[in-house]
């Protein structure tokens, strides 16, 4: 049995539109939903303590069939990614309130999962949107008891 193609845009490595802003030194990926340069995102990436730990995570996203997950959880955030065919994985998101999935390729996904490699490196422009980051979260309400 063959699987259905996905329709459902996607972002891709190849896309006419630049969704990809960058990675900061966090491994948090930022991207332009939708190709909106007004409408920035930042999806936690995986990161990894060993070049082992690497390889598993990698192997483990390359072996995900349709209907299987796979979590990247972090210290303070996480996310899933679901792979909802060949070639079409999903992460969900908050956007403007309301929860959403980008679409992936496996492509595309498979080159942001490369950069937890240990010895990755951020390019030195995408220093900025780790700032960023950190500017956002001091804008958070805290809570207290």
């Amino acid at each position: 049995m063959t699987q259905a193609f996905t329709l459902a845009p996607r972002y891709r490595l190849d896309d006419e539109s630049p969704w990809l802003e960058g990675i900061d030194p966090g491994r948090n990926y930022w991207i332009a939903v939708n190709g909106d340069a007004n409408i920035k995102l930042a999806i936690p990436g995986l990161t990894v303590s060993s070049l082992m730990e690497w390889k598993q995570n990698i192997r483990k996203f390359r072996a995900l069939q349709p209907g299987e997950r796979m979590d990247i959880v972090r210290a303070a955030q996480s996310c899933t990614i679901y792979c909802i065919s060949s070639n079409c994985y999903a992460i969900e998101a908050e956007v403007a309130g309301s929860p959403i999935w980008h679409l992936f390729d496996q492509e595309s996904l498979d080159s942001l999962l490369m950069t937890s490699h240990p010895d990755w490196q951020c390019a030195a422009k995408d220093i900025d949107l780790g700032r960023q980051l950190l500017a956002r979260s001091w804008q958070q309400v805290v809570v207290s008891c």
